[in-house]
Protein backbone atom coordinates (compact mmCIF):
# COMPACT_ATOMS: atom_id res chain seq x y z
CA UNK A 1 0.00 0.00 0.00
CA UNK A 2 1.42 3.34 -0.98
CA UNK A 3 1.93 5.94 2.24
CA UNK A 4 2.72 9.60 2.61
CA UNK A 5 5.55 10.08 5.54
CA UNK A 6 5.04 13.37 7.29
CA UNK A 7 8.86 15.30 6.91
CA UNK A 8 7.17 18.98 8.19
CA UNK A 9 3.31 18.83 9.78
CA UNK A 10 2.77 22.67 9.80
CA UNK A 11 1.42 25.11 12.05
CA UNK A 12 -1.51 22.32 11.52
CA UNK A 13 -2.61 19.84 9.81
CA UNK A 14 -4.87 17.28 10.29
CA UNK A 15 -7.22 14.59 8.20
CA UNK A 16 -10.60 16.02 6.98
CA UNK A 17 -13.19 13.94 5.56
CA UNK A 18 -17.44 15.35 5.11
CA UNK A 19 -17.56 14.22 8.96
CA UNK A 20 -19.59 12.21 11.32
CA UNK A 21 -23.13 12.47 10.70
CA UNK A 22 -26.21 11.52 13.25
CA UNK A 23 -24.38 11.43 16.47
CA UNK A 24 -24.97 14.67 17.87
CA UNK A 25 -27.17 13.06 20.38
CA UNK A 26 -24.28 11.35 22.21
CA UNK A 27 -22.42 14.96 22.55
CA UNK A 28 -20.18 14.45 19.72
CA UNK A 29 -19.87 17.71 16.87
CA UNK A 30 -19.96 17.15 13.12
CA UNK A 31 -16.03 17.75 12.58
CA UNK A 32 -14.81 17.40 8.62
CA UNK A 33 -13.31 20.09 6.34
CA UNK A 34 -13.95 23.60 7.10
CA UNK A 35 -14.48 24.24 3.66
CA UNK A 36 -16.74 21.35 2.21
CA UNK A 37 -16.36 22.94 -1.45
CA UNK A 38 -12.33 23.04 -1.89
CA UNK A 39 -12.37 19.34 0.03
CA UNK A 40 -14.83 18.26 -2.61
CA UNK A 41 -13.01 19.59 -5.39
CA UNK A 42 -9.34 18.30 -4.33
CA UNK A 43 -11.23 14.68 -4.56
CA UNK A 44 -12.97 15.20 -7.71
CA UNK A 45 -9.91 16.68 -9.24
CA UNK A 46 -7.72 13.41 -8.33
CA UNK A 47 -10.76 10.67 -9.09
CA UNK A 48 -11.97 10.42 -5.54
CA UNK A 49 -15.57 10.29 -3.95
CA UNK A 50 -16.25 13.09 -2.42
CA UNK A 51 -15.91 11.82 1.13
CA UNK A 52 -12.31 10.63 0.64
CA UNK A 53 -10.26 11.98 3.69
CA UNK A 54 -7.90 14.69 2.81
CA UNK A 55 -5.62 16.73 4.67
CA UNK A 56 -6.40 19.82 5.79
CA UNK A 57 -3.71 22.53 6.04
CA UNK A 58 -3.83 25.57 7.84
CA UNK A 59 -1.52 28.55 7.02
CA UNK A 60 1.75 27.36 7.02
CA UNK A 61 1.35 24.47 4.73
CA UNK A 62 2.50 20.58 4.49
CA UNK A 63 5.96 18.26 3.38
CA UNK A 64 5.50 15.10 2.38
CA UNK A 65 7.61 12.10 1.32
CA UNK A 66 5.68 9.63 -1.21
CA UNK A 67 6.75 6.13 -0.62
CA UNK A 68 6.11 2.64 -1.45
CA UNK A 69 4.50 3.58 -4.85
CA UNK A 70 3.55 6.55 -6.82
CA UNK A 71 0.83 9.00 -6.25
CA UNK A 72 -1.47 11.21 -8.00
CA UNK A 73 -2.36 14.46 -5.46
CA UNK A 74 -4.38 17.39 -6.13
CA UNK A 75 -4.13 20.68 -4.01
CA UNK A 76 -6.77 23.58 -3.49
CA UNK A 77 -8.66 25.95 -0.85
CA UNK A 78 -5.76 28.44 -0.15
CA UNK A 79 -3.52 29.26 -2.87
CA UNK A 80 -0.08 28.41 -1.98
CA UNK A 81 2.75 27.23 -3.87
CA UNK A 82 3.61 23.48 -4.50
CA UNK A 83 6.65 21.41 -5.40
CA UNK A 84 7.33 18.41 -6.47
CA UNK A 85 11.21 16.55 -5.91
CA UNK A 86 12.07 20.82 -5.76
CA UNK A 87 10.30 21.75 -9.17
CA UNK A 88 7.40 23.72 -8.84
CA UNK A 89 4.20 21.99 -9.69
CA UNK A 90 0.33 22.94 -10.41
CA UNK A 91 -2.01 24.53 -8.24
CA UNK A 92 -5.49 23.15 -8.35
CA UNK A 93 -5.22 20.37 -10.58
CA UNK A 94 -3.88 16.83 -10.34
CA UNK A 95 -0.19 16.27 -10.08
CA UNK A 96 2.02 13.11 -9.87
CA UNK A 97 4.31 12.37 -7.83
CA UNK A 98 7.19 9.51 -8.24
CA UNK A 99 7.84 7.25 -5.26
CA UNK A 100 10.13 8.66 -3.00
CA UNK A 101 9.71 12.15 -4.18
CA UNK A 102 9.15 14.82 -1.56
CA UNK A 103 5.74 17.19 -2.01
CA UNK A 104 5.80 20.58 -0.61
CA UNK A 105 2.69 22.90 -0.47
CA UNK A 106 4.17 26.25 0.54
CA UNK A 107 2.79 28.97 2.96
CA UNK A 108 -1.15 30.33 2.34
CA UNK A 109 -0.27 32.88 -0.40
CA UNK A 110 -4.28 34.10 0.57
CA UNK A 111 -7.22 32.54 2.53
CA UNK A 112 -5.70 30.23 5.18
CA UNK A 113 -7.32 26.38 4.78
CA UNK A 114 -5.78 24.29 1.67
CA UNK A 115 -7.01 20.75 0.74
CA UNK A 116 -4.54 18.02 -0.33
CA UNK A 117 -6.40 15.11 -1.59
CA UNK A 118 -4.95 12.08 -2.85
CA UNK A 119 -5.88 9.41 -5.19
CA UNK A 120 -7.43 6.41 -2.94
CA UNK A 121 -8.03 8.75 -0.09
CA UNK A 122 -5.80 9.07 3.77
CA UNK A 123 -6.48 5.68 4.79
CA UNK A 124 -6.57 6.46 8.73
CA UNK A 125 -8.96 4.20 11.04
CA UNK A 126 -12.54 5.62 10.76
CA UNK A 127 -13.72 6.50 14.14
CA UNK A 128 -17.75 6.74 14.62
CA UNK A 129 -17.90 6.50 10.64
CA UNK A 130 -15.55 9.36 9.84
CA UNK A 131 -11.67 9.59 9.50
CA UNK A 132 -11.88 13.45 10.33
CA UNK A 133 -9.96 15.17 13.31
CA UNK A 134 -12.38 16.64 15.62
CA UNK A 135 -9.99 18.98 17.76
CA UNK A 136 -12.92 19.66 20.26
CA UNK A 137 -13.86 16.35 21.87
CA UNK A 138 -10.27 14.49 20.34
CA UNK A 139 -11.68 11.85 18.33
CA UNK A 140 -10.28 10.96 15.25
CA UNK A 141 -6.37 10.80 14.18
CA UNK A 142 -3.91 13.06 16.16
CA UNK A 143 -2.47 16.79 14.10
CA UNK A 144 0.00 15.46 11.80
CA UNK A 145 3.40 15.53 13.68
CA UNK A 146 6.91 15.04 11.65
CA UNK A 147 7.74 11.01 10.92
CA UNK A 148 3.44 10.21 11.16
CA UNK A 149 2.81 7.66 8.34
CA UNK A 150 -0.07 7.93 6.42
CA UNK A 151 -1.93 5.16 4.24
CA UNK A 152 -3.22 5.81 0.93
CA UNK A 153 -6.18 3.82 0.18
CA UNK A 154 -6.66 1.62 -3.06
CA UNK A 155 -7.61 4.09 -6.07
CA UNK A 156 -10.92 4.23 -7.00
CA UNK A 157 -12.20 3.21 -10.96
CA UNK A 158 -13.22 6.34 -12.65
CA UNK A 159 -13.22 7.88 -15.90
CA UNK A 160 -11.41 10.87 -17.27
CA UNK A 161 -10.03 13.42 -14.73
CA UNK A 162 -11.42 16.88 -15.02
CA UNK A 163 -8.26 19.24 -15.68
CA UNK A 164 -9.70 21.77 -13.41
CA UNK A 165 -12.35 22.73 -11.04
CA UNK A 166 -13.22 26.12 -10.10
CA UNK A 167 -13.17 27.71 -6.54
CA UNK A 168 -14.43 30.90 -5.56
CA UNK A 169 -11.04 33.18 -4.00
CA UNK A 170 -10.49 33.55 -0.44
CA UNK A 171 -12.95 36.35 0.52
CA UNK A 172 -11.41 39.74 1.30
CA UNK A 173 -14.64 40.40 2.80
CA UNK A 174 -16.79 38.08 4.63
CA UNK A 175 -20.43 38.51 4.27
CA UNK A 176 -22.84 35.97 6.62
CA UNK A 177 -26.02 35.79 5.78
CA UNK A 178 -27.83 35.34 9.08
CA UNK A 179 -31.68 34.12 10.18
CA UNK A 180 -32.62 35.12 13.56
CA UNK A 181 -33.90 32.90 16.35
CA UNK A 182 -33.74 31.04 18.51
CA UNK A 183 -32.81 33.64 21.35
CA UNK A 184 -32.92 36.57 19.14
CA UNK A 185 -35.95 37.84 22.62
CA UNK A 186 -32.46 38.04 24.56
CA UNK A 187 -31.19 40.92 22.94
CA UNK A 188 -32.45 44.71 21.97
CA UNK A 189 -35.25 44.80 19.91
CA UNK A 190 -32.65 46.95 17.82
CA UNK A 191 -29.63 44.97 18.30
CA UNK A 192 -30.57 42.89 15.04
CA UNK A 193 -30.88 46.32 13.09
CA UNK A 194 -27.09 47.09 14.67
CA UNK A 195 -25.61 43.64 13.72
CA UNK A 196 -26.72 44.10 10.09
CA UNK A 197 -25.02 47.80 10.10
CA UNK A 198 -21.90 47.37 12.18
CA UNK A 199 -18.79 46.28 10.89
CA UNK A 200 -16.71 43.03 12.55
CA UNK A 201 -13.51 41.73 11.87
CA UNK A 202 -12.36 38.02 12.20
CA UNK A 203 -10.27 37.59 15.39
CA UNK A 204 -7.14 36.40 15.91
CA UNK A 205 -8.49 33.60 18.09
CA UNK A 206 -10.74 31.83 15.60
CA UNK A 207 -10.06 27.98 15.02
CA UNK A 208 -12.43 25.00 14.01
CA UNK A 209 -14.56 25.02 16.84
CA UNK A 210 -15.72 28.66 15.98
CA UNK A 211 -15.25 31.75 13.89
CA UNK A 212 -14.60 34.70 16.66
CA UNK A 213 -15.58 38.28 16.01
CA UNK A 214 -14.11 41.74 17.03
CA UNK A 215 -16.74 44.97 17.15
CA UNK A 216 -19.61 46.51 18.49
CA UNK A 217 -21.14 44.38 21.20
CA UNK A 218 -24.54 43.29 21.01
CA UNK A 219 -26.83 44.57 23.91
CA UNK A 220 -28.79 41.76 25.82
CA UNK A 221 -31.96 42.83 27.60
CA UNK A 222 -32.35 39.29 29.26
CA UNK A 223 -29.00 38.71 32.36
CA UNK A 224 -28.01 35.55 32.94
CA UNK A 225 -27.19 32.60 31.19
CA UNK A 226 -29.46 29.36 29.88
CA UNK A 227 -29.72 26.28 30.51
CA UNK A 228 -27.55 24.45 28.30
CA UNK A 229 -28.97 23.39 24.81
CA UNK A 230 -28.68 21.93 21.81
CA UNK A 231 -26.14 23.90 18.82
CA UNK A 232 -25.77 23.57 15.14
CA UNK A 233 -23.44 24.24 12.68
CA UNK A 234 -23.66 28.02 12.38
CA UNK A 235 -24.86 29.56 14.95
CA UNK A 236 -23.80 32.65 15.98
CA UNK A 237 -23.64 32.31 19.95
CA UNK A 238 -23.41 35.74 21.90
CA UNK A 239 -21.01 35.42 25.15
CA UNK A 240 -21.24 38.36 27.67
CA UNK A 241 -18.60 40.54 25.80
CA UNK A 242 -20.98 40.75 23.33
CA UNK A 243 -19.33 40.08 20.58
CA UNK A 244 -20.77 37.42 18.14
CA UNK A 245 -19.26 33.69 17.73
CA UNK A 246 -20.15 31.42 14.84
CA UNK A 247 -19.86 27.86 15.42
CA UNK A 248 -18.05 25.77 12.60
CA UNK A 249 -17.34 22.08 12.32
CA UNK A 250 -15.70 21.24 15.29
CA UNK A 251 -18.58 23.06 17.30
CA UNK A 252 -19.47 21.95 20.58
CA UNK A 253 -22.82 20.32 20.76
CA UNK A 254 -24.34 22.48 23.25
CA UNK A 255 -23.92 25.62 24.93
CA UNK A 256 -25.41 28.16 27.33
CA UNK A 257 -25.00 31.61 25.74
CA UNK A 258 -27.71 32.81 23.82
CA UNK A 259 -28.29 32.66 20.06
CA UNK A 260 -29.02 35.13 18.13
CA UNK A 261 -29.21 33.25 14.70
CA UNK A 262 -27.86 30.61 12.53
CA UNK A 263 -25.57 31.31 9.32
CA UNK A 264 -26.65 28.86 6.69
CA UNK A 265 -24.37 26.01 5.67
CA UNK A 266 -23.22 27.45 2.22
CA UNK A 267 -21.95 30.65 3.80
CA UNK A 268 -19.24 28.84 5.55
CA UNK A 269 -16.96 27.32 3.47
CA UNK A 270 -15.98 31.00 3.15
CA UNK A 271 -15.40 31.92 6.72
CA UNK A 272 -12.90 28.75 6.60
CA UNK A 273 -10.84 30.71 4.46
CA UNK A 274 -11.10 34.68 6.22
CA UNK A 275 -8.35 35.15 8.27
CA UNK A 276 -7.86 37.60 11.38
CA UNK A 277 -8.75 41.19 10.37
CA UNK A 278 -11.04 39.87 7.64
CA UNK A 279 -13.95 42.44 7.88
CA UNK A 280 -17.22 40.70 8.70
CA UNK A 281 -20.43 41.48 8.03
CA UNK A 282 -24.10 40.61 8.56
CA UNK A 283 -27.31 40.68 6.53
CA UNK A 284 -30.47 39.45 8.43
CA UNK A 285 -32.54 37.23 5.95
CA UNK A 286 -36.04 36.20 6.35
CA UNK A 287 -37.34 32.49 5.80
CA UNK A 288 -35.17 29.73 3.35
CA UNK A 289 -31.66 30.58 3.00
Amino acid sequence: MSALIVLRPGPLTTVQDLGRRGVAHLGVPRAGALDGAAHRAANRLVGNPADAATLETTLGGVTLRAVDGPLLVAVTGAPAAVRVAGRPAAWGAAVPVPAGAVLEVGAALAGVRGYLAVRGGIAVPAVLGSRSADLLSGLGPAPLRAGDLLPVGSAPTAGPLPGLVPLPAPPTELVLRLRLGPRADWFTPHAPLALAAARYRVAQASNRVALRTEGPPLERVRPGELESEGMVLGAVQVPPDGQPVVFLADHPTTGGYPVIGVVPAADLDAAAQAGPGTPVRFTVVRGRT
